[in-house]
């Protein structure tokens, strides 16, 4: 299965979940509501979720083996990183950057 689209959908720098993101597999399957989280130790991704019960917290869609955690966390952070870099292109010159 093949990482074919990322898409940042929403930056937020104001709190610490920096971004939610949409990530699509092999032009035919869809995963939206992916979150970019400002932890302790640095960004980390958080599968889209549903709440149950008191606080708990259960993933919708997640990765069985780390390998594929890992591939979609390293695809979602180089776009992440990608986004960042054109917005501050832009704050800096104050013109969108051409793709």
């Amino acid at each position: 299965m093949n990482i074919t689209d990322v898409r940042i959908r929403k930056v937020n720098d104001d709190s610490k979940m920096k971004a939610i993101v949409s990530i699509t597999f092999d032009d035919e399957f869809v995963v939206h509501d992916i979150k970019i989280i400002e932890g302790q130790n640095g960004l980390f991704i958080a599968m889209p979720s549903r709440k149950m019960g008191e606080g708990d917290f259960r993933d919708i869609a997640h990765p069985l083996v780390s390998e594929t955690r890992n591939k979609i966390r390293d695809a979602i952070f180089e776009e992440y990183d990608k986004v960042l870099a054109q917005k501050a292109t832009e704050e800096a010159t104050g013109e969108p950057e051409e793709a």
